[in-house]
């Protein structure tokens, strides 16, 4: 294992979730968060799973905790804004430790008046919901919140969203 100081965020989240028996990876694809899903591919610990919409990856994670085993799905914010209803109605209403990392758009220089819009709202329902949300702005940060929070969502059975700042990630790299 590589030393704190040449760790990467993204190599940080695979590493706990690996200790953590996170293996199921659900995700839309996102360009931040490609290397995530790339290390997951590559790593035969996980399962990996494209969806075509939020939802499905929420239903498939939801129901593979139900089967036993510990599941993630990966999204940007704007695909956090088709969820209020499946979190209510499944993921919170099932007590169901619905793991969520959310690569934040929307702030920092957004182009785009859609993210920007979902930005501001995805706080406000997550704390609406009562799920636990932390967003990570730091490396050295990274390790703590993500395991930390893993273990907070599956010993209270509850879903827990972990947030991506661009200060963390660098954001989506504008042409």
């Amino acid at each position: 294992m590589a030393d704190a100081t040449t760790r990467t965020w993204h190599g940080i989240v695979l590493d706990v979730l690996k200790r953590n028996e996170v293996r199921l990876v659900t995700y839309v694809p996102d360009n931040v968060l490609r290397p995530v899903i790339e290390g997951a591919h590559a790593d035969p610990f996980f399962t990996t799973f494209p969806t075509a919409r939020e939802e499905e990856a929420v239903g498939i994670v939801c129901g593979a905790w139900m089967a036993g085993m510990r599941g993630i799905v990966l999204m940007q914010t704007s695909g956090f804004a088709t969820l209020p209803n499946v979190l209510a109605s499944l993921a919170c209403a099932c007590q169901i430790p619905l793991l969520m990392m959310v690569s934040e758009r929307g702030t920092l220089g957004e182009f785009n008046l859609g993210q920007a819009l979902v930005c501001r709202t995805m706080r406000p329902v997550l704390d609406a919901l009562a799920i636990e949300h932390h967003t990570i702005t730091r490396l050295d940060e990274t390790e703590f919140i993500v395991d930390r929070t893993i273990r907070q969502a599956v010993g209270t059975q509850a879903p827990a969203c972990l947030i991506l700042s661009p200060l963390l990630t660098g954001g989506k790299v504008l042409a």
